[in-house]
């Protein structure tokens, strides 16, 4: 598990995760009514075929 080709293959996973993120991200924000100044954001993680569930919450704060 701890080979090359699991940290590489893992780390190009986060690479489009991280990417594709921001991008949703970014035009959420830009879709955002006027007035509002933060987002409240959620990711969750599962791997299929365990019960691995990994959520992580938190607040994006937009310009002003």
């Amino acid at each position: 598990m701890s080979g090359e080709n699991f940290n590489m293959s893992m780390r190009k996973f986060l690479k489009q995760v991280g990417v594709t993120s921001q991008q949703k991200l970014e035009k959420a924000a830009a879709e955002m009514p006027g007035g509002v100044t933060s987002m409240k954001a959620k990711m969750v993680l599962s791997i299929e075929g365990t019960d691995l569930t990994h959520v992580v919450e938190g607040t994006i704060e937009l310009d002003d």
